[in-house]
């Protein structure tokens, strides 16, 4: 199931983060109010979070069939030889389904096998999370990250949709552990890394300590990371670079709460701070070319947007009555 709308995927994600966080538990005032104020931004946001809260519901008042269907496959004698991952699962919210739907089919799919786990986390705008996995590996989330840990006694798997996440994970030579996003997979036995998928066809995978194995698109070989090696890829293009131990702190900063820009594009610099805000934040043409440069709290917004406008770069700010905001380039004497 898929829904559209014309800012789809940015979007699609925060429709679907927010109707999980409604359908799982009960928002705080401050989350109330960014759910309040991102529903201002755009009315198609309202329709699209209906919609999303409607697919769950349909999916409730379904279970009961579906669970009877997983009852008659595991009565069938080859079922264990012949079961695979339902394809949509592996891509929650980018392939249309909420993080509420992939951890209630979860549950379905492997309902009786107690040494099977299954977790879903979102975090919402403006806000980062850490959270320490039942085999002791431990995930740090950015703002506006969904994905779903799925462990089983052969393996262990984190279906990112979208976002970032830095991992650590333990090692376990005889249960693998897989990053499951959009743009790619991940795999590895026990090491440190940090994963960004932001559409469907872009992934980074920044590596801090160990060997990583990535899959990126349709690839058939696979690359292999080191400490401090960075792979690209976006399209079906794939790039690996080793950066120096201040660069990759500098990748990492977010964990901190800080974001470094070298020699930015604006435009790109402007989709890091619309995504953990949950903004709506464009440039002109002109000045989406122009690039940034320095240490940012990503927590403070007005300040970056500021320092645009008492720094170097040719442009103006304006900020519309719904909270979006235009960076625009000026000619100044």
């Amino acid at each position: 199931m898929k829904f559209t709308t014309p800012n789809s995927l940015l979007a699609e994600e925060q429709a679907s983060l927010w109707a999980a966080r409604l359908d799982g538990s009960v928002l705080s005032a401050a989350d109330r109010t960014a759910l309040d104020a991102w529903l201002a931004t755009d009315p198609a946001h309202r329709v699209l979070l209906s919609a999303y809260c409607q697919f769950s519901a349909d999916l409730e008042q379904q279970l009961p069939l579906l669970a009877g269907v997983r009852d008659e496959l595991a009565d069938t004698p080859t079922a264990a030889k012949t079961a695979q991952p339902l394809p949509w699962l592996r891509w929650p919210i980018l392939a249309g389904a909420t993080l509420t739907v992939a951890a209630a089919l979860a549950v379905i799919l492997w309902q009786g096998q107690p040494q099977n786990q299954f977790q879903n986390i979102a975090t919402p705008v403006a806000q980062r999370q850490e959270v320490t996995l039942a085999d002791g590996s431990h995930i740090e989330l950015n703002a506006q990250t969904a994905l779903v840990v799925a462990f089983t006694g052969a393996d262990r798997r984190v279906r990112l949709a979208g976002g970032e996440a830095f991992f650590r994970i333990s090692k376990d030579p005889a249960r693998p552990f897989f990053v499951e996003t959009p743009a790619g997979s991940i795999r590895v036995t026990g090491t440190q890394f940090n994963v960004r998928t932001e559409t469907a066809t872009a992934l980074e995978v920044t590596v801090l300590e160990g060997t990583v194995q990535v899959r990126a698109g349709g690839s058939v070989a696979p690359e292999f990371l080191h400490a401090g090696d960075r792979l690209n890829a976006d399209s079906g293009k794939v790039s690996v670079a080793t950066l120096s131990p201040d660069q990759v702190n500098a990748a990492l900063a977010w964990r901190q709460g800080q974001i470094v820009f070298v020699g930015t594009p604006l435009r790109e610099a402007l989709g890091r701070f619309a995504r953990y805000h949950g903004r709506n934040l464009t440039a002109s043409d002109s000045a989406a070319q122009q690039r940034v440069g320095g240490l940012y709290s990503l927590d403070d917004l007005d300040g970056f947007l500021a320092s645009l406008e008492e720094g170097m770069l040719p442009v103006r700010v304006t900020r519309g009555p719904d909270g979006a905001v235009k960076v625009e380039t000026v000619t100044r004497p």
